[in-house]
């Protein structure tokens, strides 16, 4: 087996707890704007350090007159905004431990969340989230009082907390220590009942202090950062606690379809995101490309970008000719990018999932630096990343303080550390299921280079064994088959099967504008381009691409064309956009069926020349 563990480089006292980070930032700096609201599109308005604790501090009253008392815990539904992060910020001065529930939870899913961690108080986005919440509340009694962000609510609640002296304020507030729980974040379901990881104070404490102590160039005041990835994530919530912390700036942006205008008036200088959203960001940038006749310039440039990052990590580095291309398309393509990002961004932080060399390679030469990271719900996040004189593109960073890591025999991610979950809520057998000898069992496998670099290669479940005894990891084949522009998603299966096939479901957004590009005109819908020639020429096209860097026991030798894309709406993907594998396998099952039948379907489609 092997290990690689970093030691904690700041160590804090037993009775710290998050409200520390906060206050620590105050006193350092009371002035320093760590939030901006924005009071209409385009337009932000800064609120110091100082003025955020102030209304932190108000609402936490506010809570603690409700009735509310440590250790008690409160929902929250919301999409991700200024009054989301008030709240969480003002529940843990309370001493309150928070229960966030994604905005596009079903009424099942948040009577299994609001009923399970027994909470006794939710705080929803609007009337027709407690609508949600009212069709399944005959079940959740301990569920006593309900607010919601777009009412008078909070300010009801700020004028009730007057009664609250600072005296009583200040005893809730150091009610918890290092040890606590901090919040109970409940994983995404995709193999049974969503389990809630108890998070510690200590696990957002430790990992706050020591991320600013090895990323002081990304971590520090006066950054900014525009966050739209949900608050429910746990991603989300620990950068959210990092900005308080490393004196960061702040903007929220909860509807994803504005998070582009955003960037560009709120000016980030770094953004943090899951793989797919680097993706979409640069298939649309090709596409526009493709539209404005200007695709073979954009191709040019993006092959000279991944070739000119390439050669940075080489002993030579770019030739000259290499450098001079570079530039050229610095000032045709490159600069237009990070103006479509605000103008300012230098790094992003990318976790979730792995992002692939060459997305990595590209967004590096154009100026944006992506830190991949690996964490999990239950690590409070982040476990690695890249630093950003230590980067090695394809990999997800090295341990932070505090981390370890150890590679079982079979290859799975094993972790311990600060940062890890005390326990699974109420779930004591889930507990012990997970952990060996202290280590906490990821699920994951990858492997660790002689610099304690991580590579992930897939998740054991979801590990394919065909019949012929070959072991294939379907994330090597899918991850690089959602780059194209019109795949969505890639679902790889095979198991027990006598060749690897995929379901493919085409991108709803991106489909008229491949069209139009590829000279087609007529308007269809995701459902009638599977049955286009053109579309499902492209697709093939795609897969023998990835096919090419495998061998052929390994290579999708067949594909279906999905009739709809898969979301998170339809089911079939989680709120982190991951896939739902026995969702999409039981609403599916058909096609497969008639992928591995011996007759040839009509649902299906060969690739090569392979014959069963």
């Amino acid at each position: 087996m092997k290990t690689f563990e970093v030691p904690l480089v700041v160590v804090s006292k037993p009775d710290t707890n998050i409200t520390d980070l906060f206050l620590d930032r105050v006193k350092v700096d009371p002035n320093l704007p760590l939030i901006s609201k924005q009071v209409e599109p385009g337009v932000w308005q800064e609120v110091t350090a100082s003025a955020y604790l102030a209304e932190v501090k108000a609402l936490a009253k506010g809570f603690i007159a409700a009735g509310i008392k440590p250790g008690q815990r409160v929902g929250i539904m919301s999409p991700t905004s200024y009054e989301w992060a008030l709240c969480d910020f003002a529940l843990w001065f309370a001493g309150a431990v928070s229960v966030p529930i994604y905005e596009s939870s079903a009424p099942a899913q948040i009577e299994w969340i609001l009923g399970d961690s027994g909470s006794i108080a939710c705080i929803f986005a609007n009337d027709q989230m407690v609508g949600l919440f009212n069709s399944v509340k005959s079940s959740l009694k301990d569920v006593n009082q309900t607010w919601t962000l777009d009412s008078k609510d909070l300010s009801e609640l700020v004028k009730a907390g007057k009664a609250v002296s600072d005296e009583d304020l200040e005893k809730s507030r150091k009610s918890s220590g290092m040890s606590d729980i901090a919040t109970i974040i409940y994983t995404s379901g995709t193999t049974g009942q969503p389990k809630g990881c108890e998070l510690l104070h200590q696990g957002f404490v430790d990992l706050c202090r020591n991320a600013q102590a090895v990323l002081p160039n990304v971590v520090r005041p006066g950054e900014t950062t525009l966050l739209f990835l949900p608050m429910a994530h746990v991603f989300a919530r620990f950068i959210s606690v990092l900005c308080i912390s490393g004196g960061i700036k702040v903007g929220h942006q909860g509807d994803s379809k504005t998070v582009a205008p955003a960037m560009q008036s709120f000016h980030p200088t770094f953004l943090l995101a899951v793989p797919r959203v680097f993706e979409k960001v640069y298939n649309s940038a090709e596409q526009r490309a493709e539209s404005a006749g200007k695709g073979k310039i954009f191709h040019a440039a993006a092959e000279t970008a991944i070739a000119w990052s390439m050669a940075k990590d080489t002993k030579k580095g770019p030739s000259v000719g290499l450098n001079l291309k570079y530039k050229l398309f610095d000032a045709l393509v490159y600069k237009k990018l990070r103006a479509a990002m605000g103008g300012k961004v230098k790094y992003a932080i990318s976790g979730g999932g792995p992002l692939g060399a060459r997305l990595g390679h590209f967004y590096r030469a154009i100026g944006l630096i992506v830190l991949e990271g690996y964490g999990l719900t239950e690590t409070t996040a982040p476990v690695t990343i890249g630093r950003p004189d230590k980067v090695k593109i394809g990999k997800v960073g090295f341990p932070l303080p505090g981390c370890g890591i150890k590679i079982a025999d079979d290859g799975e991610i094993l972790l311990r550390g600060t940062n890890v979950l005390k326990s699974y809520w109420k779930n004591p057998k889930a507990t012990s299921a997970t952990f060996d000898d202290g280590w906490f069992k990821t699920g994951d496998i990858g492997s660790l280079d002689e610099d304690g670099f991580l590579s992930i290669t897939g998740r054991k479940k979801e590990l394919i064994i065909t019949a012929g005894g070959k072991n294939v990891a379907p994330a090597l084949l899918e991850d690089p088959l959602r780059a194209n522009p019109l795949i969505s998603q890639a679902v790889v299966v095979g198991d027990a099967k006598p060749f690897v096939s995929a379901l493919i479901s085409l991108d709803e957004e991106m489909l008229p504008i491949w069209l139009e590009n590829n000279g087609i005109k007529d308007k269809m819908s995701v459902e009638q381009a599977t049955n286009n020639p053109v579309v499902i020429a492209e697709i093939t096209k795609a897969i023998e691409a990835v096919n090419s860097k495998f061998s052929t026991a390994e290579s999708i030798r067949k594909f279906s064309l999905l009739p709809k894309d898969l979301t998170e709406k339809s089911g079939h993907l989680t709120p982190s956009l991951k896939i739902k594998r026995s969702v999409v396998m039981d609403d599916f099952s058909h096609l497969v069926d008639d992928i591995y039948a011996a007759s040839a379907k009509s649902t299906c489609h060969n690739i090569g020349d392979y014959k069963i």
